[in-house]
């Protein structure tokens, strides 16, 4: 019998655990990162500028992924969560190209009305493969 086993992945600061969210966890072989947004080390939100949350998250997951011993090279599945698609579809795009490599994650791509904080633009949550 094979034991199945859920391992939290965290960088210090963890600035999850006050929310009582795993920043990441290993199971059986995938690494899932919890959406992540354009916020500093301290919490803080980096700019009203879509661009450089969407530059800040993608850091912040690469950040999580190290942490695991993973990097963008290893993610199988992105989500992107935005509040204004029409706005920000061709920044998408950019933030995918300059973060993620052929053969390009399978994406989702979603609007929605709001993220957990009034001045967040972009979220983003990957599955990676653990090493």
């Amino acid at each position: 019998m094979t034991t199945q086993r859920i391992e939290k992945i965290a960088t210090t600061p963890d600035w999850y655990a006050p929310y009582k969210i795993s920043q990441a966890v290993e199971a059986n072989g995938l690494l899932h990162v919890s959406g992540q947004a354009g916020i500093d080390e301290q919490g803080r939100t980096v700019s009203g500028d879509f661009l450089a949350q969407g530059r800040q998250a993608f850091a912040n997951i690469e950040r999580v992924l190290a942490e695991a011993g993973a990097d963008l090279g290893d993610v199988v599945k992105v989500g992107i969560f935005v509040t204004d698609m029409a706005t920000n579809l061709d920044k998408v795009i950019q933030l995918r190209g300059e973060f993620l490599r052929e053969p390009y994650p399978a994406d989702t791509l979603l609007e929605v009305s709001a993220l957990a904080q009034p001045d967040w633009q972009i979220e983003v949550e990957v599955t990676a493969l653990a090493r």
